[in-house]
């Protein structure tokens, strides 16, 4: 498969490795320095289902000429130590614990996908004085009177597979939701960073039980409505429906609760947004960053 050239250039961008411990558990995450100016804004991106802060060492480079960047490993993911119990509020103290250690003031900036838009929401509602803004990338906020075709509480992970070799358990890679992906070095890069070998062979990080009994979608439609806090939010062109609702419903929803919110519809995309069209992604999400330092967002903080 071959790379283009701003991808190599990307991975070739020096990172840290950091980990920061929140309420006992170890919290991984990847820093890109910006320059050497120290007060630039801060930018962190938050993973969805099932990924890991590799997702996103591809995109950061993209961001640094004009903020500090990290990337997490929510607990339950990745190289992040794992918990009894998952929640909200947890993953939310998780994300502005890695704000903080990376030393990111109050004109921070989150970036989730997927369930990671959610997290994002919670930790804007929690920590919104410390924040400057949050962005939401193909996650839908449902109606208050949405009715689950399953039970949110059910794990949209399933169990996990233990594989001989490294190149058997690289080749079941699959992306969940499934859909498809043209750009296979992505596909490559993101499975070969959710392997972890074990005693009797490989298999996924992620830990198949953090959404035992975890407490999803039922709030999230008050939080965004009232979110006191910028906010902008984007869509793949070619999304999926979900369970009892269309991916065109979704969007018209949120339009009426925040109708002066930003939305982006990024063509050719799925919903892994940031696989399908990274180049796009990153642009979409410079320019509402650019935005909002016009309209002194930052300034404010």
């Amino acid at each position: 498969m071959e790379k283009p050239g701003w991808f190599i250039r990307a991975l070739e961008t020096p990172w840290e490795d950091r980990t920061v411990t929140v309420a006992e558990v170890p919290i991984h995450y990847l820093y890109w320095e910006a320059a050497p100016e120290s007060d630039r804004p801060g930018l962190v991106f938050v993973h969805g289902n099932g990924a890991h802060a590799h997702w996103w060492t591809f995109l950061a480079p993209f961001f640094l000429e004009h903020y500090r960047v990290a990337a997490l490993d929510l607990s339950g993911a990745g190289d992040s130590g794992r918990r009894e119990r998952y929640t909200p509020e947890q993953f939310a103290a998780e994300v502005m614990a890695v704000a903080e250690d990376a030393g990111f003031g109050n004109d921070t900036v989150v970036v989730g996908h997927s369930f990671g838009g959610y997290i994002t929401l919670k930790t804007g509602l929690l920590y919104r004085e410390r924040l400057a803004g949050v962005v939401l990338v193909d996650s839908a906020v449902r109606p208050p009177d949405f009715k689950w075709e399953r039970d949110p509480r059910r794990s949209p992970i399933k169990p996990k597979r233990i594989y001989e070799t490294f190149e058997e358990a690289l080749g079941r890679f699959r992306l969940m939701p499934p859909q498809d992906c043209k750009n296979d070095y992505l596909l490559d890069y993101i499975g070969r960073h959710s392997l972890t070998q074990i005693e009797n062979g490989w298999t996924w990080k992620f830990d198949p039980h953090m959404y035992r009994d975890f407490p999803l979608g039922k709030d999230w439609p008050e939080i965004y409505k009232d979110l006191a806090l910028p906010s902008a939010a984007m869509f793949g062109e070619l999304s999926h429906d979900w369970e009892n609702i269309t991916r065109d419903e979704i969007i018209a929803f949120m339009r009426q609760q925040r109708p002066n919110m930003p939305h982006f519809d990024l063509l050719n995309a799925h919903h892994h947004v940031l696989l399908d069209q990274p180049l796009a992604f990153a642009s979409s999400v410079k320019q509402q960053m650019e935005n909002w330092q016009a309209q002194g967002v930052f300034a404010r903080k």
